[in-house]
């Protein structure tokens, strides 16, 4: 991945950075999202809403390490981690997703139904 590539799709809006990341995640099968220093998914909050932050590749993250999150670190998951630990953890403690968030502010926040949906649509064309 090239450093224009990466300006590119930061700067798209937050829905059309969700549909790049959800055309990536279906052809890699991998997604990456940060972790703190004790290995607990690093969560934020907007509007009372807990949300956890997916990206599609590890060199997206690099600009949302501020603001609280100096010491977390990319964290890589596979869709057998979705299955037997994230899914599971997101519906038990009601959280949101937050898709590819850039320089600290929100990307596009989705619930997780709206979530598997989409990513099987996605992966049923492949």
């Amino acid at each position: 991945m090239n450093d224009k590539e990466i300006e590119n799709v930061s700067n798209l809006e937050p829905y059309n950075r969700y549909q790049y990341f959800i055309k990536k995640v279906a052809d890699y099968e991998e997604l990456w999202t940060i972790i703190d220093q004790s290995g607990d998914f690093a969560l934020s909050d907007i509007d009372d809403k807990v949300l956890i932050s997916f990206w599609s590749a590890k060199e997206y993250i690099d600009s949302n390490l501020n603001d609280g999150w100096e010491n977390c670190s990319p964290k890589k998951l596979t869709f057998d981690d979705l299955e037997d630990e994230i899914f599971d953890l997101i519906a038990s403690e009601n959280y949101l997703i937050n898709v590819f968030p850039v320089n600290g502010k929100s990307g596009f926040v989705v619930n997780l139904d709206e979530f598997s949906r989409d990513l099987s649509d996605e992966l049923g064309s492949y």
